[in-house]
């Protein structure tokens, strides 16, 4: 009963740009399960509200990660673009090659959460690293249209969930309980695609 009231409380506080940069990234991500080009302009002016919004706020890492968002939308929105004349398709990596990604990610995320960790006043460092760290890595997937992509965003989504219950951050621990159902059907639905087109086994060895 606490966590509805706080929750409650939490999204009559929110500011109307902020309910605009939620909506903006809802839409953005039903439109990147749909594989609709016009995701990519929904994230980029959701995450110029959030980048603007955590600098004034001071929470100038968040504000940067989402300024990196904003080039990834660009960036998915040329290849995108250019994939509809060239038929980009979606592709899913090899386990080998995401075990790659995942040691090399993780290897960054520890060295990074070892320095906010020792050298700042970070809460939850390591765990904030991770989750930094391999979205950072995930938003690349997205615009490769990489099937796994999704995968890595329930794990990302459900982290964050934990984290921002332990920060009291519940309206936004609403929103990503919504991300992380909308992932598994994210994932579903380009799987469904992939083995139609591929007619071959997910991710052949």
């Amino acid at each position: 009963m606490d966590f509805l009231t706080q929750t409650l409380s939490g999204f009559t506080a929110m500011s109307h740009w902020e309910y605009i940069a939620v909506g903006l990234s809802m839409a953005y991500l039903l439109l990147a399960i749909k594989e609709s080009l016009w995701c990519w302009p929904a994230a980029f002016f959701s995450t110029l509200i959030y980048t603007i919004m955590y600098w004034n706020g001071a929470l100038l890492m968040e504000s940067l990660l989402n300024f990196y968002y904003m080039y990834m939308a660009v960036f998915g929105w040329v290849v995108w673009r250019k994939g509809k004349a060239e038929n980009l398709n979606i592709t899913s990596w090899s386990i080998n090659r995401h075990a790659v990604l995942i040691s090399l990610t993780t290897v960054a995320a520890i060295t990074i959460g070892y320095v906010m960790q020792n050298y700042t006043h970070a809460d939850f460092a390591y765990l904030d690293s991770f989750t930094t760290c391999f979205a950072v890595v995930t938003t690349y997937l997205v615009a490769k249209k990489v099937l796994e992509n999704w995968l890595y965003w329930i794990v990302i989504d459900a982290a964050s969930m934990y984290l921002y219950y332990e920060k009291g951050y519940y309206p936004t621990l609403a929103l990503f309980i919504f991300y992380t159902i909308m992932a598994a059907w994210g994932f579903k639905t380009w799987y469904e695609e992939y083995e139609q087109s591929q007619a071959k086994p997910l991710a052949q060895l």
